[in-house]
């Protein structure tokens, strides 16, 4: 359930691996094949099409229309469910200019909505967590359109260091200083169909790409083995190299396994548990979310003030 590849981490660590585009396609691969690690297999993937139905069919980031969003933000996508009160903690490793060391990622669904973009979306609530000492605590804005197509409006994402807060550089909102919205994840992801965009915006060098890259996968995390599992490949083409983020969806579940080709930061993620939040620590979720919505206005508060607040409820 980790949300994009982090832009900003990439800057910082000073782009890719410089391979070219035919090396990272096949260092891609192999990753897949090897990701399943001891005692599980994958199955054949699902035929690329060339056939321009499905290319016509395949959502991109040009279908955007503030009108084919339902009132409430209900997210029931097959790969990538979100209901509130649910929690997911991926851990890992990762190399944050300190070595590979250990890391991990919370990632709640609340049950606080925000319209964005003319869209109400769900709100996410996401924790960076590396060496045991918090660097990132966000807010990500999605929403699910009528076709079942999962959306990305925006992000505010407060950076610490050594536990003091240094500032939310890197929020984007979409619709202002020249950002759009993306595919976070397709209704019906099929091998074959297009690259899309996940988000744009030009003020923090945000133009992440997504391609559906396998289907039919068999993947096993700590939570259990799943079937079914659909790989997704993502990276930004404004980075120098060929850094590529590898992420894998379990159908029902959503994100259980993050893997990196050629990215300087290597991180490696896997599911490791799904809680579903009692009554009061969803409320104290909720609490901690509306307040760092609520230093929003101020922190970004020539970004944040085109905004309305975040509230509870559908």
């Amino acid at each position: 359930m980790t949300r994009r590849g982090r832009a900003s981490e990439m800057r910082r660590l000073g782009g890719g691996s410089g391979a070219g585009a035919a090396v990272a396609a096949a260092t891609v691969l192999a990753l897949v094949l090897s990701a399943c690690g001891p005692g599980t297999s994958t199955t054949s993937a699902q035929a690329p099409s060339t056939g321009s139905a499905q290319q016509a069919t395949a959502a991109t980031e040009k279908d955007f229309d503030r009108g084919s969003f339902p009132a409430a933000a209900k997210v029931d996508n097959r790969w990538y469910p979100l209901v509130p009160g649910t929690q997911y903690i991926l851990e890992g490793r990762s190399n944050r200019g300190q070595g590979r060391v250990p890391h991990q990622v919370v990632t709640t669904v609340t049950d606080l909505t925000k319209v964005v973009d003319g869209v109400r979306t769900a709100v996410l609530c996401d924790q960076d967590v590396n060496k045991g000492q918090l660097e990132e605590s966000e807010l990500a804005f999605q929403a699910q359109d009528n076709d079942g197509n999962v959306w990305l409006l925006g992000e505010y994402p407060e950076v610490y260091e050594d536990g003091k807060f240094k500032g939310a550089p890197d929020t984007w909102i979409s619709g202002l200083q020249g950002a759009r919205p993306g595919v976070l994840m397709r209704a019906s992801p099929r091998v074959g169909t297009s690259s899309y965009l996940q988000g744009f915006a030009p003020e923090i060098d945000f133009s992440d790409r997504a391609k559906v890259a396998r289907t039919g996968l068999r993947n096993c995390v700590p939570v259990n083995c799943y079937d079914n599992v659909l790989l997704i490949d993502e990276w930004n083409p404004l980075e120098p190299g060929d850094a590529h983020q590898l992420k894998y969806y379990a159908p029902g579940v959503g994100n259980i396994r993050v893997g990196a080709v050629g990215d300087p930061e290597a991180e490696v993620l896997v599911l490791v548990k799904v809680v579903r939040l009692s009554p009061a620590a969803l409320a104290k979720v909720r609490t901690e979310s509306l307040e760092l919505d609520k230093r929003a206005y101020t922190v970004t508060k020539g970004l944040y003030r085109h905004t309305p607040p975040a509230i509870a409820g559908p």
